[in-house]
């Protein structure tokens, strides 16, 4: 089932090649096995490198490291078709470096951007962004992990909280306090998994069971110098600029995951038979189900708008917070409504709106809730 096709004005035979692709994708090496991968709480490493053949993983990063220049269209594509692999924790954990990695692109050194980046890039390493401790989550410039400068290392002592690929990662990019209190005592740093001190304990969720997450530990972590990412200080900024593209990639994917959920209720609705009809030809169903194209096709809108202002060089940091906000709720109506609408099934393990349906929350939390969103947008707009 396929609503209105995309816009011919943002969307190119190239984009739309890159759709097929990510799609075909996920729904050869994800779809068959993300109930299995769920009830083991993990997914093969072997699928980074069959992501990074495909040329998914390079996509937005440098190409000088291995990497796909590319509009935001082309990844918003990335992030929205993701979804027909029905499994937010296998797209969270594969895609992990497209947070973790994002500022060692911006920040690092050349160095370390030629040592780091094509690792990951090419499926062989894996990257993740560690920000939230167990005293706070969004408000970044509260941060309390340390990490004192002596000689050419600095000593880092702390903790993060709720890091996705937390157990597997090779490379972690941390927020630490350098300086004194607030923003300007912020800063970033690459940390190799292997280091000595480091530790990472698992953490069982509501959903993504296929995508680990973990806490982990800093105890007198010894980390070269060089791998700081940018100077000493500037650190809380280039982690709003993440946070906007982590956003902004939420909320491609709650689209993603709207539109799988109302594919596969309209499945069920024209297969399931009631008193003698199919489920479809029932008038309640049929407005339920376009309910959720309506909100659909909103979402999709607001998106493509911000897509095409982000490639004119503007920063709608307030409208990304919206989309984010209303992409997350549409994904959340379409959920609840596809569960309905299948009913016995739909509240079934192994079906794909019973997994959607408990992975609607952490996409409404991660990246700033709900809440914190609509107190920057309000900040933003002078509100």
């Amino acid at each position: 089932m396929m609503l209105q096709a995309p816009n011919p004005r943002h969307y190119t035979a190239e984009h739309e090649s890159l759709r097929a692709t990510v799609r075909r994708f996920f729904e050869k090496e994800v779809a068959p096995h993300a109930n299995a991968w769920d009830e083991a709480g993990s997914f093969p490493r072997e699928l980074y490198r069959k992501a990074a053949e495909a040329g998914l993983l390079q996509l937005g990063f440098p190409e000088a490291y291995g990497g796909v220049e590319c509009d935001a269209f082309h990844r918003m594509i990335l992030f929205e078709e993701r979804a027909w692999g029905g499994s937010g924790g296998v797209a969270s954990g594969l895609f992990s470096h497209t947070i973790g990695a994002p500022p060692i692109a911006a920040a690092g050194s050349e160095a370390l951007k030629a040592r780091v980046l094509p690792s990951i890039l090419a499926g062989e390493q894996i990257a993740a962004l560690a920000i939230t401790e167990p005293g706070g989550g969004s408000d970044v410039a509260q941060l309390a992990t340390t990490a004192k400068r002596e000689g050419d290392h600095y000593v880092v002592n702390g903790s993060k909280l709720f890091i996705t690929s937390g157990l597997r990662a090779d490379w972690f990019t941390v927020a630490v306090r350098t300086g004194g209190p607030g923003a300007a005592g912020v800063s970033l740093l690459l940390i190799a998994g292997d280091t000595p001190g480091l530790t990472r304990s698992p953490l069982q969720k509501m959903g993504w069971w296929a995508s680990d997450t973990a806490e982990i530990g800093f105890t007198d972590c010894r980390v070269p110098a060089e791998h700081l990412l940018g100077e000493e200080g500037q650190g809380f900024q280039v982690i709003m600029r993440n946070f906007n593209h982590e956003r902004l990639a939420l909320a491609a994917a709650a689209c993603g995951y709207a539109q799988v959920c109302l594919h596969d209720a309209v499945a069920w609705a024209r297969e399931r038979r009631t008193f003698g009809k199919p489920l479809s030809e029932r008038q309640v169903i049929r407005h339920k189900l376009v309910d959720m194209a309506t909100r659909i096709e909103a979402t999709r809108a607001l998106l493509d708008d911000l897509a095409a202002r982000l490639d004119a060089g503007e920063s709608p940091a307030a409208q990304i917070a919206m989309a984010k906000n209303f992409a997350t709720r549409s994904f959340q109506f379409c959920a609840d409504a596809a569960v309905q609408i299948l009913g016995g099934m739909g509240f079934m393990r192994g079906t794909r709106v019973e997994r959607l349906y408990r992975e609607v929350k952490v996409m409404m939390i991660g990246g700033g809730a709900e809440e914190v969103m609509k107190d920057l947008i309000a900040k933003r707009l002078g509100l």
